[in-house]
């Protein structure tokens, strides 16, 4: 009898053993290889991450134990990420955990001591200044930036030459569709460009919504019929010119090396403008050979709260969207 127990008992345990073998056997994630790992983070990141006429190329796929290093190249400019070994998970980004916050004191220390070696270049002037201010259309600090430059750009009117320049979309997909939408509006409807701009930055329950379309949409779209803008004008244009058109952005973007929102460029040279009215127009009316008389007219010194909605900060503000 304890023969036949003890049997049992090895057979139930031999059972159990090969039950769990299965389990792993049939559970366990395929490990790529570091040539297929590169096939794998290349075909998703040009069909998926990307711009329309973008084109990423691996150069190298390095094994760091628990992931890959994915070294990638798109349009000249040489990026960093990561993929779990199975291929399952993609990392844009990673932060050394360990060495952070050593590092983020060596750049602050590097920053203050190029800000004291090399101070900002000085804006040159001319008849009819160039003014471009570059956004991520849901940066609080693009919109911040937006609600304080455009009195005085409705101001100067067309004395200047003046246009809002998209970086491309940090946010989501729907920052990158509002882009499209700002810039078909741009095209169809030139004389309420700066109208819907700043209706837009002022509107805080499309801020409110965030990502959400179905809630935001019905927003836009009140704001089209309150500007006299044809929605179906514009959903068209997106359809048939808003890739291209938010790829030209992106691109100049990318060529000039500007990635922060906002960024204040004036006759080719980045300024430090504060993001008041009063000082958005100081700053673009020093750019003149001969300064006009709408430049002496006094606008809000008071800075625009940052985000959606009305408002004023309680002080001035430098921060950005990287």
């Amino acid at each position: 009898m304890k023969k036949f127990i003890l049997l049992g008992l090895l057979v139930v345990l031999l059972l159990g053993a090969g039950s769990f073998a299965m389990f792993k056997v049939k559970t366990a994630k395929k490990i790529l290889g570091p040539e297929e790992a590169k096939a794998t983070a290349e075909k998703f990141i040009n069909e998926n991450l990307l711009a329309a006429g973008a084109t990423a190329t691996i150069k190298n796929v390095t094994d760091e134990g628990d992931v890959y290093n994915i070294s990638l190249n798109v349009g000249g400019q040489d990026y960093t990420s990561y993929m779990s070994k199975d291929g399952s998970k993609f990392f844009q980004s990673g932060i050394n955990m360990t060495t952070f916050a050593e590092e983020q004191k060596a750049q602050a220390a590097a920053s203050a001591d190029n800000t004291q070696a090399a101070p900002a270049a000085e804006v040159p002037k001319s008849d009819k200044p160039k003014v471009e201010l570059y956004v991520f259309t849901y940066c609080p600090y693009g919109t911040q930036s937006e609600k304080g430059i455009i009195p005085a750009v409705k101001l100067l009117g067309s004395k200047i030459d003046f246009k809002i320049r998209q970086i491309g979309a940090m946010h989501g997909d729907h920052e990158k569709i509002e882009a499209q939408r700002q810039l078909c509006i741009e095209k169809k409807y030139p004389a309420k460009y700066l109208d819907y701009t700043l209706a837009f930055a002022l509107d805080s329950g499309i801020g409110a919504c965030d990502s959400d379309a179905q809630c935001s949409e019905p927003l836009v779209s009140a704001l089209f019929a309150k500007l006299g803008i044809s929605k179906s004008t514009i959903d068209a244009c997106i359809k048939t010119d808003g890739a291209s058109l938010y790829a030209a952005e992106e691109a100049n973007s990318q060529a000039k090396g500007i990635g922060g929102s906002p960024t204040l460029v004036i006759n080719g040279v980045q300024s430090s403008a504060g993001r008041d009215s009063a000082a958005y127009l100081a700053g673009i009316c020093a750019a003149f050979n001969n300064v006009p008389a709408e430049c002496s007219q006094q606008l809000s010194s008071a800075s625009p709260a940052a985000g959606f909605g009305a408002g004023s900060a309680t002080g001035g503000s430098d921060a950005s969207c990287q």
